[in-house]
């Protein structure tokens, strides 16, 4: 089996760590989110997560933005017009901080002091299928996964 370690180094007394492994979403869509919540303190990414899950708040796309609409709102808060909303990846992210903000209650940490040190989305495998077509063709049916970690820390 191979060894995974997590991509930063911090203090283990005054941090809380959590992975999630293959998460059902596509690298794409959840690395824009990601890059949003790194440094922000950890209630006010759960309420960001909140919103975006709901629909009622854009998140700038500033890597795989080809063809993506302009929303209302978004150059005035982000000076960045063009976003999406990803539910589906918003859902995912607050389930891990949940599970991040656990480990630190139960490490004994302030869960009002937190702040998101590290966040990282890495490409996880893909299961490819092929759905069989007309005419002897056939059309891809790809399954992507990502790789997520979360690491907070107190802050002073």
């Amino acid at each position: 089996m191979p060894v995974w370690r997590y991509s930063v180094r911090v203090d283990e007394e005054r941090s809380a760590k959590a992975v999630m492994w293959d998460a059902p979403i596509s690298y794409k869509k959840v690395i824009d989110l990601a890059r949003l919540l790194r440094g922000m303190r950890l209630e006010d990414a759960k309420r960001l997560l909140e919103r975006v899950a709901a629909g009622k708040e854009p998140i700038p796309v500033r890597r795989y933005m080809g063809k993506q609409a302009h929303h209302r709102g978004l150059a005035a808060r982000y000076r960045w017009p063009v976003g999406r909303y990803p539910v589906k990846a918003a859902r995912i992210l607050l389930k891990l901080l949940e599970s991040v903000s656990n480990n630190a209650e139960v490490k004994g940490l302030d869960t009002e002091k937190l702040r998101i040190v590290h966040i990282g989305v890495h490409k996880g495998r893909v299961i490819k299928k092929w759905m069989p077509r007309a005419f002897g063709r056939s059309s891809p049916r790809f399954r992507k996964y990502s790789h997520i970690e979360v690491v907070v820390a107190e802050e002073e």
